[in-house]
């Protein structure tokens, strides 16, 4: 992959300044969030009815509704309990959440309630610039759109739907024009990791606050043949800190935290050349060190600050480890996060098996959960996409440093 390329800020002053404060709002809630009682973020899968048919979908999306779908009233008080967490991002997304007639509703009602709410939709012609306008209007922080390509051909064939491309980057444009914080999500995959590079100026282009990368997981129609390989992994993480260090957008990765482990090594090297000190602030990459130790505080993870509902109800650790710890129409989604086996084992670092319950590393990635159980079975195995050694990071008790450990 070519290096990261010095990208021009294409976006105006108040886009600029919205993103910096929306980064420091993040950093303080991340410090004081405890993991064990709290998610930093929940994903609701509000229907699984789309009209796409994406090679690579978690859910394994369908035309039509699902009549078990939680009903108006259910999900009110859903995200009544949601809020008995304290102030978690609430992600509302589908499938395609357009397609349920009372969205707006469940958008007013959580936004009411005083959570902070994102929307994303499917880019299809339902997202038109009147609903873009009234999710405004609700008071929706954030609008997350998929764009997988940077042109149409690559970004059509990887959804399914000729046209998406089109429609995709007119939706990014009017939310923007709308007022709407733009997240731009792009899945990584054998089909586009030769394309990342052009798809920079592009995220720059339409004005987003952040590119979230998603790195393929083989769940749903997503297959193991569709990965990138471990080595291809890790050199699209060295790649992603340093489009960091100068983009004029956040860059975070989901089912990736080894990317955090990368930015660890490369920040502590980057210090120690410049004979810096070690304690350091790496919010994008969803962790901070604060006490001059350079100790890892946080980092989310498979159920562990993060937590998906199903569009029946059914709690689980992500979308893409589709494993329920209960269903709350039974069940509480507060006590089966805090209490619930499958969750409490996903937060107890010395359960991990492999090498990365060895890793130096494991507080602050901990490896994909989700990644482990769909090669394995076992969710809490070593990550297969890992290529990182325990004890090879110089300035660790566990060994000295590789040429593969920055």
């Amino acid at each position: 992959m070519a290096g990261a390329r010095a990208v021009g800020d294409r976006r105006g002053t108040v886009i600029e300044e919205r993103a910096g404060a929306e980064r420091r709002s993040h950093d303080q809630r991340l410090a004081v969030v405890d993991f064990d009682l709290s998610p930093f973020t929940i994903a609701w899968e509000l229907t699984r009815a789309c009209a796409f048919a994406c090679r690579h979908c978690r859910a394994e999306a369908q035309p039509q509704r699902d009549g078990r779908e939680l009903t108006t009233d259910e999900a009110f008080r859903l995200v009544d309990r949601f809020r008995e967490f304290g102030d978690p991002i609430l992600v509302v997304t589908g499938g395609d959440p357009m397609m349920r007639p009372d969205l707006f509703d469940i958008l007013d009602y959580a936004v009411a309630r005083g959570l902070r709410t994102s929307l994303t939709p499917t880019t299809t012609r339902l997202v038109t610039p009147k609903a873009l306008g009234r999710v405004r209007q609700i008071g929706v922080r954030r609008l997350a759109v998929s764009i997988d390509g940077p042109s149409a051909e690559a970004h059509d064939s990887f959804r399914g739907f000729p046209g998406s491309f089109a429609i995709a980057t007119r939706i990014a444009a009017q939310a923007v024009e709308q007022g709407l914080s733009l997240q731009v999500n792009t899945t990584v995959s054998r089909f586009n990791l030769d394309l990342l590079d052009e798809m920079i100026e592009l995220v720059s282009c339409l004005g987003a606050v952040q590119w979230s990368l998603f790195f393929l997981v083989p769940t749903g129609r997503a297959t193991a043949a569709d990965m990138i390989s471990p080595e291809e992994h890790e050199r699209t993480f060295r790649w992603l800190y340093g489009l960091s260090q100068h983009a004029p957008f956040d860059v975070k990765s989901t089912a990736a935290p080894a990317y955090r482990r990368v930015v660890v090594q490369m920040e502590r090297g980057k210090r120690s050349r410049a004979g810096a000190p070690q304690a350091m602030t790496v919010a994008g990459a969803g962790y901070r060190y604060q006490d001059g130790l350079a100790r890892p505080a946080k980092g989310v993870n498979d159920g562990k600050g993060f937590c998906f509902v199903s569009h029946t109800g059914d709690v689980c650790p992500s979308g893409f480890l589709p494993l329920s710890a209960g269903n709350v129409r039974e069940q509480s989604v507060v006590d089966l996060y805090r209490s619930a086996p499958l969750f409490s084992s996903l937060r107890d670092a010395t359960a991990l098996r492999g090498k990365c319950g060895r890793c130096e590393f494991r507080a602050v990635c901990g490896g994909s959960r989700a990644r482990a159980f769909a090669l394995t079975g076992d969710y809490l195995a070593e990550d297969p996409s890992c290529v990182y050694e325990p004890g090879a990071y110089a300035g660790t008790s566990h060994g000295r440093r590789s040429d593969a450990a920055c």
